[in-house]
């Protein structure tokens, strides 16, 4: 008799890559930036190394990757704080709304990011070219225009700030903060 081996075929294995950089994150928020390597990426998911690269490539396409789901959801999030606005002094007002109502927490997990971006000169002209975005198009001939990117400066200031656990500040000081920034935008753009 012949002897056929049985293997079996099933449908092959997916990688979800959203629970891949939620682990990411967790490793730079309990570990450090540092500590985020892509074998420990894989031993957290309990996956392959190779499985990583497949989805990232290099440790810095898995921190870029990291960095453009952070903006995009950030994004996402003033866009419908914009209710539907579309001028840059709305943009703006709506972009400091979403920073004081953000959570201390994921603040922190971002930071650690952007601290992880200094050697990489790619990664920072990314971050760069999207802090360009968010003024693009602002008229700062005006003093409305000079106001708002003061009052952007200051709303990123005090993310970086309090992301970066040097200035502890409780809620009530956070919001008494966004009031007096919110203070420098156009009334009628705060509603």
């Amino acid at each position: 008799m012949e002897s056929k081996k049985h293997t079996k075929i099933g449908r092959p294995r997916t990688i979800d890559r959203n629970y891949l950089l939620d682990l990411a994150e967790k490793i730079v928020l309990e570990h450090g930036a540092p500590a985020l390597t892509i074998d420990a990426l894989a031993k957290a998911a309990g996956i392959t190394k190779g499985g990583v690269q497949y989805c990232f490539g290099t440790k810095d396409g898995l921190i870029d990757a990291m960095l453009t789901r952070w903006g995009n959801k950030f994004d996402k999030q003033v866009t419908a704080e914009k209710n539907g606005k579309t001028d840059m002094l709305s943009h703006i007002a709506a972009h400091i709304r979403v920073t004081r109502d953000s959570d201390p927490l994921s603040d922190s997990r971002f930071a650690a990011m952007l601290a992880s971006l200094s050697p990489n000169a790619d990664q920072l002209a990314d971050t760069q070219q999207w802090y360009r975005k968010q003024l693009e198009g602002l008229d700062v001939s005006t003093q409305q225009g000079r106001n708002a990117r003061l009052a952007f400066i200051a709303n990123e200031g005090a993310f970086l700030l309090r992301s970066f656990q040097l200035f502890d500040l409780n809620e009530d000081e956070w919001q008494q903060i966004f009031r007096d920034i919110e203070k420098l935008l156009p009334k009628k753009i705060d509603d």
